[in-house]
């Protein structure tokens, strides 16, 4: 007799043995605490998906909190393999994303509590708290591993550095700047991430 086993990858992950799961395979805590927003951009994303959350592999499904001080910004970002529904629990934000293409058509708005905006699959979006107080966002995403690709740290933070004269020509703008101020730039871990 012949045994093979087979593992199924989906999305980033490996399929757990049915018989090794276990309930704290369905279970995350800490939604309920703020982000540390003490960085560059006075933001902070704490992401459920796959890697915290096994039990959401398969599912398509992930979900996010973010928290915003004042002037704090969710930059532009896109994720490559998810659409996004966002509910603003507490502040007041100014959303949008831009459509791809040749017409680059932003389509933005102010949110209140309790407002929701839809952000259409693979395109680049952003979160920015107009308010004078604090803002707290629930995102929640059609992928169980969406991705996230902060358009500045992707362009000007890549490993190895694109080439200047690449980024001189498709921004209009000469080597200085993107030596010393955009490529040389220490970008925070949460954009890194």
């Amino acid at each position: 007799m012949i045994l093979y086993l087979v593992v199924l990858f989906v999305n980033g992950e490996f399929c757990k043995d049915p018989i090794k799961v276990k309930a704290d395979d369905f279970f995350f805590s800490g939604l309920n605490k703020p982000g540390n927003t003490s960085n560059q951009v006075r933001a902070a994303v704490t992401a459920v998906n796959v890697a915290n959350l096994p039990g959401l592999n398969t599912l398509g499904i992930s979900m996010a909190r973010i928290d915003f001080e004042p002037k704090g910004l969710n930059p532009p970002h896109e994720h490559p393999r998810a659409a996004e529904i966002l509910l603003v629990l507490k502040g007041t934000l100014e959303v949008g994303f831009i459509t791809s293409n040749p017409d680059n058509r932003l389509f933005a708005k102010i949110l209140h509590e309790g407002d929701v905006f839809v952000v259409p699959f693979g395109l680049i979006h952003f979160q920015y708290n107009v308010g004078k107080g604090d803002a707290v966002a629930i995102a929640a995403l059609t992928s169980q591993n969406p991705g996230v690709i902060t358009i500045g740290n992707a362009v000007f933070g890549s490993k190895p550095p694109i080439n200047d004269d690449i980024l001189k020509i498709a921004f209009q703008i000469d080597n200085k700047l993107v030596d010393y101020h955009l490529q040389s730039r220490i970008w925070p871990d949460y954009i890194r991430n």
